[in-house]
């Protein structure tokens, strides 16, 4: 039993990736499968003193190959060691889902059906009969309520049946769909198959009873009130990551800042360490790498409240919701979910819009996405809003996410009518219930995010700290002064570009061009380069901030932030999501322009106005 190893496969939604954390618990990593860059999910199972490897596949709809998730899926099924698949499918929706269960059997592995949400087709009035269905699928199907936790015992016992009776062949039925009526398309027939046993096992239930997801829908999905709504719901989670969120930074930062790095400093004095030394360390690493922990309460509130809503099912709806607007530039609201799914990071986000059918869809989609504001440029927000905006911060970060969308939408259209002319593709979705996102699961996804953003501090960010202090603190004849270090010439050269814009000055240039390394840097540099450190807070470094910034100065930079090149991670994965050198600069280069001209327009115009 040690060494068996299942696959989970599913449609999206179906709760598999709720099945997969609900097995593996914290005994899992997440990756890339070999020479792509699609999501790749390996766990372990332990369950009565037995290990499982688990796989958790892409969610998609069907092998047909004409996505990379479905190619992967069936390559892998196909060719790979995998003992058994555990197809997951929302009891709800059996026909859709029951698309894929017939290819999955068709492919001579062993399968066990792992009927999830038999809470929601009690609620809607549906009966399943299981034992006719299993009948008829020629497999094992197991009843589940994987939120709840239900079903697991079961699942365990149908997978050693097959183990010690079956030896992983497969007992599913042939379905003869090449036999059926030769003017029928394959899926047509398939549907035909299904359409037949559905006919025999399922009983559906009053049909005029009001589900609690169309009443929701009807306010939600309102060609009035839709739009409304959801940036309503943005605002309020900006404005609870800078009330609640920042309780905790105001914590953090006195301790991180203050409490740790004089001690640390303390420490290192009472045994005589170099003074460059202390600096470094204090100056350096703790003012930089520190600079950024003090967001994590920020951080990972937001994430918080995007995982929310992408688990409840209205991150769905706001692409069915965006569509007649994103039709107006020639894309579709299946376009937009990469849009959303930048606001927590641009690299997931680009991958996600392989689920695009159409090439050029894609290639705008790529090419607009780093135009959605990521978190990591949520520190740089925090930081210059509270300074210069107090009491205004969430209409302030409001309004950058709505620019960045807002500049997305406007450069597809351009794109669309120039680079990519083509036909539209059609805008096809289906909508998932709402449902009450699992706590765990809620967990797990908020927590590999600020790991990655806490991990990213302790690595990239300390490494860019390190040299930034380097190039502050060095030029070719050794030590030196500030006014004489690489840092200073280099930042100076700069000057003459960012002047134009309201924050000409040569910190702000260095600590722009290092914020390609990870934007996060932008902050954790503005401390350092400004001479914040040796145990200093924000408080001081915002009195520095307002030394050298005006309001209307500060937000000029904060929207060139949200603008400009994204960060290295996000242009490497644009190379190999497009695999193209020349759209990888075009992206780099193009981005940069319009950051320059936003925030020069911003700054020149709101100075006519504001005298």
């Amino acid at each position: 039993m040690s060494n068996i190893k299942i696959a989970l496969a599913g449609n999206p939604n179906c709760g598999k990736t709720t099945l997969f954390n609900n097995l593996t618990g914290a005994n899992h990593y997440v990756g890339n499968w070999a020479g792509v860059t699609v999501e790749k999910k390996e766990g372990v199972w332990n369950f009565k003193d037995r290990s499982i490897s688990v796989i958790d596949l892409p969610g998609i709809y069907s092998l047909s190959p004409y996505s990379l998730e479905e190619r992967i899926a069936k390559d892998y099924i196909e060719n790979s060691d995998v003992d058994l698949v555990v197809n997951v499918v929302d009891a709800s929706f059996l026909e859709r889902n029951l698309y894929l269960t017939t290819q999955l059997i068709e492919l001579g592995k062993p399968v066990i059906l792992a009927m999830n949400m038999m809470d929601e087709i009690e609620k809607k009035n549906i009966k399943i009969d299981i034992e006719k269905m299993a009948e008829l699928l020629g497999i094992a199907i197991v009843p589940m309520i994987a939120l709840k936790g239900k079903g697991f015992e079961e699942l365990y016992q149908e997978i050693v049946n097959i183990v010690s009776v079956n030896e992983f062949k497969s007992t599913g039925k042939d379905f003869d769909i090449s036999d059926k009526d030769s003017d029928m398309s394959e899926a047509s027939k398939r549907y035909k198959v299904i359409d037949d046993i559905i006919n025999e096992t399922v009983i559906y239930g009053n049909a005029n009873i009001h589900k609690l997801t169309d009443r929701i829908d009807r306010v939600l999905l309102n060609g009035f009130w839709g739009v409304p709504i959801f940036a309503l719901v943005m605002a309020t989670i900006f404005y609870l990551t800078f009330t609640v969120g920042g309780f905790f930074t105001d914590y953090m930062d006195i301790f991180i800042n203050e409490n740790f790095a004089s001690a640390v400093k303390a420490s290192l004095e009472s045994v005589e360490v170099s003074p460059w030394l202390i600096s470094l360390i204090v100056n350096g690493i703790i003012g930089g790498v520190g600079g950024v922990l003090t967001f994590v309460p920020n951080i990972a509130i937001l994430f918080l409240a995007i995982s929310l809503l992408e688990d409840s099912g209205y991150m769905a709806r706001v692409a069915f919701i965006m569509d007649k607007w994103m039709s107006k530039v020639g894309l579709n609201g299946k376009s937009f979910i990469p849009m959303i799914l930048g606001f927590g990071c641009n690299v997931p986000a680009i991958m996600g819009t392989r689920t695009l059918e159409s090439e050029s869809d894609r290639l705008i989609a790529i090419l607009t996405n780093p135009f959605m504001s990521c978190g990591a440029r949520f520190p740089v927000y925090v930081l210059f809003a509270s300074v210069f905006f107090k009491g205004y911060e969430a209409l302030v970060t409001f309004s950058l996410y709505a620019l960045g969308v807002f500049m997305a939408i406007i450069v597809s259209y351009v794109f669309r009518k120039t680079l990519f002319k083509g036909e539209e593709s059609p805008f096809l979705m289906e909508l998932p219930t709402y449902r009450i996102p699992d706590g765990k699961s809620l967990f797990i996804h908020v927590w590999e995010r600020v790991k990655g953003y806490i991990t990213k501090a302790g690595t990239v960010i300390l490494g860019a700290s390190v040299l930034i202090w380097i190039i502050l603190n060095f030029n070719f004849q050794g030590m030196a002064e500030i006014g004489d270090s690489f840092g200073y010439y280099i930042g100076k050269a700069l000057v003459p570009v960012f002047k134009p814009l309201g924050f000409g000055n040569w910190q702000n240039a260095l600590s722009l061009i290092s914020g390609i390394v990870a934007k996060e840097i932008v902050v954790a540099n503005t401390a350092i380069l400004y001479g914040v450190g040796e145990g200093a807070g924000m408080a001081q470094l915002s009195s520095v901030l307002i030394e050298h910034f005006t309001p209307l100065s500060a937000y000029a930079f904060m929207v060139f932030v949200l603008l400009y090149t994204p960060c290295v991670a996000v242009i490497g994965v644009i190379k190999r999501e497009t695999n193209s050198w020349k759209w990888t600069f075009f992206s780099v280069f193009y981005q940069i322009l319009i950051a320059w001209t936003m925030a020069f327009l911003i700054y020149n115009i709101g100075s006519v106005f504001l005298g």
